[in-house]
């Protein structure tokens, strides 16, 4: 059997022990695998990356085969999986460390009874960070299911920046758009690639934010007895902030489309204006150059060949033939 003290440091992230009253004490290797049902609420933090994760969680943490695949598992979906005796939830937060697409979003898996919570990850998250803060000041959660509660709850509050972030760019590209002119082809252009860049940052969100609400509302509605109605309320309080990011989000994209299509229409109008100027342009010149190759053609006979002022005369004819045609245009309305 493997345990976490054969596991290398690197394996177990954190780990701490509730005592219920809002205080957490840290755990080592050696304290973690004495640790029993009796001491009080656990919370071991694992990488499942790590070699002998794996092991450890099917040896040691007696841990079913299909937990233990989705605690291990490379790509995740939010999910709430109900099992006898627990339940196996899977989060999503928005990606916050250096150099990282806030879209690429992080997954948390976590396994979670009445006396232990096992969490493992890929990439650090941030949300994780702010537990392990209360926790060092003194704040730590009254149980595991309060934990989980907890860790759902910092997921939406650290995703609310963000979206407002979003929301923001959308209101510069919108101003943008509206200070564009007739003659504002380069701010046309610029308003492309942010709209663009925008629109897929808000689908790649959404794409985890509505399954993630359904999970959430499926841990609040468990009825366990090891879920109260304290941590039943938080669970709640974290599903109506997840379901207001994804409305702000339906809204940042609906407000995309929009944008999309009236930078369409401009490009479009800028297009048929063009092609139209260049229609006229062709309709004057078609029977300028129709006669000047008329006179062009080398054989005897052009009228004017051997008059000096022919040639002045010729242009004078085209000119009043220009004047005429644009009369005829606007009396049209062409013009």
């Amino acid at each position: 059997m493997t345990s976490l003290s054969e596991i290398e440091p690197s394996a177990l992230i954190c780990a701490y022990l509730f005592d219920g009253q809002g205080q957490g004490k840290e755990l080592d290797l050696q304290a973690v695998n004495a640790w029993s049902a009796g001491d009080g609420p656990l919370w071991v933090h694992l990488d499942c990356q790590h070699a002998d994760t794996e092991a450890w969680l099917r040896e040691h943490a007696n841990l079913d085969s299909v937990v233990v695949e989705g605690l291990l598992a490379d790509e995740t979906r939010p999910r709430c999986d109900v099992q006898l005796d627990g339940l196996l939830l899977i989060l999503r937060g928005v990606n916050l460390n250096p150099d990282a697409a806030v879209d690429d979003m992080v997954s948390i898996r976590l396994w979670i009874d009445g006396h232990r919570v096992v969490s493992t990850r890929i990439r650090r998250l941030k949300a994780i960070d702010d537990i392990r803060s209360q926790i060092a000041n003194g704040r730590a959660p009254l149980s595991a299911a309060h934990c989980a509660a907890r860790l759902a709850w910092h997921l939406a509050e650290r995703m609310e920046p963000v979206v407002q972030n979003l929301s923001e760019q959308m209101d510069e590209i919108e101003d943008k758009l509206d200070g564009a002119n007739e003659k504002g082809h380069v701010e046309l252009r610029d308003i492309r690639h942010p709209l663009l860049e925008l629109r897929r940052v808000t689908i790649s969100l959404r794409r985890y934010l509505a399954p993630q609400r359904v999970a959430i509302s499926t841990f609040a509605q468990l009825d366990e007895g090891w879920i109260d109605e304290r941590i039943k309320g938080r669970l709640r309080e974290a599903t109506d902030r997840t379901i207001r990011i994804t409305e702000e989000l339906d809204e940042i994209r609906e407000r995309s489309i929009v944008v999309q299509d009236e930078l369409a229409n401009r490009i479009s109008h800028r297009m048929e204006k063009t092609m139209y100027v260049l229609t006229i342009v062709a309709t004057i010149m078609l029977p300028l150059g129709f006669l000047t190759g008329l006179l062009g053609i080398n054989v005897g006979g052009i009228p004017g060949a051997e008059t000096s002022w022919a040639f002045w005369a010729v242009c004078a004819g085209l000119a009043s033939l220009v004047a005429i045609e644009v009369w005829i245009f606007r009396r049209m309305g062409w013009l």
